[in-house]
């Protein structure tokens, strides 16, 4: 079987097929006692006959379930095998086996779903640790779907405990050491779409990985939700896997089909803002926005963290992100104007205008030497009030150069608006100035969120509370 497979490495072989097909559809092959006219292995092979036969066009990925075709021993075992080798090398084949165990065992395991069986990817437990996934990935070809949060009811019980001193639960621990296992994108993780704000969690420990999310229809996931929650940046990175409503359906076809539109065009839906702001905390450290280590700030200070927030200018899908996040921490807040302060604020300041529709105007730090000789730039009435918007605060001095200029304008000016507040004495300065903070995040916050997604160690974050202590 494994001299059929294609040579591409089994990330690569998911992003080819989604090419191919614009689908992220995994339909799952599950024959069911019910579904069957005789309890044979013949016609539970012919049951996924007609399914794989309706939905080639459709599916990104094919998911037998082992356990359907065990029960009818020998006989479905061969019919398991048949009905992998009659699919395509190109779709890949993902046995829903769930198996767990190590050395020699997780060997004959892994034989028998690839070498035996023929199949692309096998779905594992994590609980034994590394040496139980290894043998499964020796063959850069084959993948294998760890459980991480599972789509069942009882899930919580155990996948929510609480594991590690920064409160991370069990499911962002095995995702975060998916991560660290995956050395050749062949570790990806099951998520069931009845839990996105799980889903987000785990995409934001785990930006990369290929998850499996089965949950959408008999079992009451939500399409968009988990979309949105567990689509990576490139658009792909999720299957969203259904059994039962194609196989179940008048016609499996015209299911599957629907189910490619609706995908391709669902829309992003809000997660719990709470998962939200976990995955914009890790996107700050994924793309260079924040770095740790020993850095000289423009006071002369020695810092143990360095907050270089212009890098936002070069990741877009990022800062529209982050406008969406300063437009949320508006809600409360009535404005005609956002004062966007120079030079950091100004490109958040513009995507949060596109964002919001609220025009944006900023004071210039010098009074234009040629034409109109602005002080302010773009148009505002007398008596409007604008919001000052910029990158984080330290101490608000921006804030406060600029207030003089905006209010001698007629601008009225009492809040401003940060991503990050550095806890170092800005909220108190700015409000004996008549201007309120916002904060989205706090660096203290921030901190609590990079230990529980393992971008940052105990010992680093030690350090940064020590700074902020010391320079509060």
């Amino acid at each position: 079987m494994s001299a059929d497979l294609p040579a591409l490495p089994f990330a690569a072989r998911l992003i080819e097929r989604h090419k191919s097909t614009g689908s992220l559809l995994c339909v799952g092959l599950d024959p069911h006692p019910q579904d069957l006219q005789h309890n044979t292995a013949d016609a539970a092979l012919a049951f996924c006959r007609r399914i794989v036969e309706a939905t080639r066009p459709y599916a990104l990925a094919y998911k037998p379930n082992s356990a359907f075709f065990e029960r009818l021993g020998a006989p479905g075992w061969r019919a398991l095998e048949t009905l992998i080798a009659e699919i395509e090398p190109e779709i890949p084949v993902i046995l829903d086996a769930k198996r767990g165990d190590i050395s020699s065992t997780a060997r004959a395991y892994s034989e028998a779903a690839f070498d035996t069986l023929g199949a692309s990817a096998v779905t594992l437990h994590p609980l034994l640790g590394r040496d139980s996934i290894e043998p499964f990935v020796a063959d850069r070809r084959r993948g294998v779907f760890v459980l991480c949060r599972t789509s069942n009811p009882g899930a919580a019980e155990l996948q929510e405990l609480e594991v590690t001193a920064s409160g991370q639960p069990l499911f962002c621990r095995i995702a975060a050491l998916a991560r660290q296992w995956d050395e050749g994108g062949q570790i990806g993780l099951v998520v069931g779409a009845t839990a996105p704000g799980a889903l987000a969690a785990v995409r934001a420990v785990n930006p990369q990985a290929w998850i499996l999310a089965p949950g959408v229809g008999a079992q009451g996931g939500d399409l968009q939700a988990t979309l949105s929650a567990g689509r990576r940046a490139d658009g792909a990175g999720i299957l969203i896997s259904v059994s039962r409503a194609i196989s179940r359906a008048a016609d499996p076809a015209t299911a599957a089909a629907d189910l490619v539109k609706r995908i391709a065009s669902a829309t992003p839906k809000e997660v719990d803002n709470s998962t939200a702001k976990l995955r914009l905390a890790m996107e700050l450290v994924d793309t260079g926005c924040v770095r740790f280590g020993e850095f000289t700030l423009k006071s002369g200070l020695s810092s143990p963290i360095y907050l270089d927030l212009r890098r936002l200018n070069g990741v877009p899908r990022l800062l529209a992100r982050v406008a969406d996040a300063y437009f949320d921490a508006m809600s409360d807040i009535q404005c005609q104007r956002i004062a966007a302060l120079p030079y950091a604020g100004l490109p958040i300041g513009t995507a949060l205008s596109l964002r919001s529709g609220i025009p944006l105007c900023f004071a210039r730090k010098e009074a234009k030497a040629y034409g109109t000789g602005a002080t302010i730039e773009g148009p505002f009435e007398v008596g409007e009030t604008a919001v000052l918007v910029d990158d984080l605060a330290t101490r608000g001095t921006s804030a406060i150069e600029s207030l003089p200029k905006l209010r001698e304008a007629g601008l009225v000016v009492k809040d401003l608006v940060v991503l990050v507040d550095r806890q170092s004495g800005a909220a108190a300065r700015l409000q004996s100035h008549g201007v309120r903070l916002h904060a989205i995040f706090s660096l203290s916050e921030l901190l609590e969120l990079w230990l529980r997604g393992e971008r940052i160690s105990v010992d680093q974050a030690a350090k940064v509370h020590a700074f902020i202590k010391a320079t509060r």
